[in-house]
């Protein structure tokens, strides 16, 4: 099958390699109808790997068609629509079980494309394990691609925003306007946020988020605008979704006393130097983690096919699989207003 393999720095390859096939008679193997690039994968792309491992097939967002079921697959059947969220468990533990893949109590947690334990989805077919659990059905009323944008990046947005404790009435911030940062500004105005404000760098994606009603700032003006208008009060809520130690020192300095602030942003720098005298002053609430996909997925499904979340909205290029290098590199520049972008197997 044809894959996009990782080599190095800004080294992703479209090359054939072979055809996944089960390891155990719990695996199913999908062919994969769509795939997408998340914000994490350029983490790989700059050469900020997850292990020394080169030449596996990166990626961990796809859907696709179930086109071969082990013998322990009870759940899936060949032909089925499938969604395959971006980290994986055991399927059999009381975590798992629960959605919560990332506590696995098996040690099964694991993620697509990180290292050639688990090759990726960015390619024509994947092996998913333990498939009764990590592979979805995508139900009526749901498209594909609303979908594909649903393996992580709405469940991760939407995780990020639940975490910020947003409630009707809440005055919410978020940091970081890639396609996640955008699916939490539409997030928390489902929640019953009365405000929302964008903070992002790019006049584009500041744009975006004005059409959905947030009030979109340049990270130079936030704090001075948002002590303006709460009369120094700040925020109830801030979301951060970049992960640098300048955007979550930012996300500290614009909550209120008593506030919430969620960190879903994945971390580029190993220490942080947390003010934990102004946080325990503030009676400060902060979180920082991993979405588990399917423990959101109850909550979503019938946001998404009412049309009070709209995912799709975010896909800003849809490219063949072998055209992937190219992809990588449109959206490492923000090129062309890339947000998010979708391959589709050649």
């Amino acid at each position: 099958m044809k894959a996009l393999r990782y080599y190095g720095a800004r080294d992703i390859r479209h090359e054939s390699m072979d055809d996944p096939t089960p390891q155990s008679d719990r695996d199913a193997i999908v062919k994969v109808d769509a795939c997408s690039i998340c914000g994490s994968d350029l983490h790989i792309y700059h050469g900020h790997g997850f292990s020394e491992d080169i030449g596996f097939c990166v990626g961990h967002e796809a859907v696709g068609e179930v086109v071969e079921v082990g013998r322990g697959v009870h759940r899936l059947k060949v032909g089925q629509k499938v969604m395959i969220p971006a980290a994986v468990g055991c399927g059999a533990c009381r975590s798992c079980l629960a959605g919560v893949v990332n506590t696995c109590e098996n040690n099964g947690s694991g993620c697509y494309g990180l290292s050639a334990k688990l090759q990726g989805s960015q390619a024509e077919a994947v092996r998913v394990p333990a498939a009764d659990a990590n592979a979805v059905a995508i139900p009526e009323g749901v498209s594909t691609e609303q979908a594909l944008m649903m393996t992580d990046a709405l469940a991760t947005a939407w995780f990020g925003a639940r975490q910020a404790d947003i409630r009707p009435g809440s005055s919410v911030g978020i940091i970081g306007l890639g396609p996640i940062g955008l699916m939490a500004a539409e997030s928390a105005f489902v929640m019953g946020a009365h405000v929302v404000y964008a903070i992002d760098p790019v006049p584009e994606r500041r744009a975006i988020a004005e059409s959905l009603g947030a009030i979109a700032l340049h990270p130079d003006e936030a704090s001075a605008r948002i002590k303006e208008d709460t009369h120094g009060r700040r925020l109830d809520c801030v979301v951060e979704v970049v992960g640098s130690d300048a955007t979550v020192d930012m996300a500290l300095r614009l909550v209120r006393v008593r506030g919430t602030v969620s960190v879903i942003g994945v971390q580029q720098s190993r220490r942080f130097p947390f003010p934990l005298e102004r946080a325990f002053a503030g009676g400060l609430t902060f979180r920082v983690g991993t979405c588990s996909v399917p423990e959101e997925l109850p909550a979503l499904f019938p946001l998404v096919a009412s049309g009070r979340l709209r995912p799709e909205r975010y896909i800003s290029h849809r490219l063949p699989l072998s055209q992937g290098a190219e992809a990588y590199r449109m959206f490492e520049a923000r090129e062309a207003g890339a947000l998010k972008m979708v391959l589709v197997p050649d």
